[in-house]
């Protein structure tokens, strides 16, 4: 597990609870990854997430949304920037993912948006991650 970096950390967990059929995961919290999950409950990946308190960290506790046949909504998630790579782009190089059916969450300088959110603001920013 890459405590260092906790965008991946909590892409994996989801990815590995969605692919084991689990209601909920737990991740560790932090600020990046809160905001992503409020991104994934907007755009309907997630029924929901919540903040628990451990006394240390904190626990972002996220409730996995799964289609009528059972099969998870998220299909895939990729992260694209990371530690030892930053991957940026510039306003007009906003990524697309998979024609539009995903999205991409960048981190812009007016704060954590959609691929869709950034185009619409004239913002690039660093590539978080894809998911569909």
């Amino acid at each position: 597990m890459n405590l260092t970096d906790p965008i991946s950390n909590a892409l994996t967990v989801i990815r590995n609870g969605s692919m084991a059929r689990k209601i909920k995961v737990d991740i560790k919290f932090s600020k990046m990854t809160e905001e992503i999950l409020s991104i994934l409950k907007r755009d309907r990946f997630i029924k929901d997430f919540k903040f628990i308190d451990d006394k240390k960290q904190g626990i972002l506790r996220v409730y996995l949304k799964y289609t009528s046949n059972e099969e998870p909504v998220i299909k895939g998630l990729a992260r694209i920037s990371k530690p030892s790579l930053r991957v940026y782009v510039k306003k007009d190089r906003i990524p697309k993912v998979f024609g539009g059916l995903g999205i991409a969450i960048l981190s812009t300088s007016r704060g954590v948006v959609t691929n869709v959110q950034a185009a619409e603001m004239q913002a690039g920013g660093e590539v978080l991650c894809y998911i569909w």
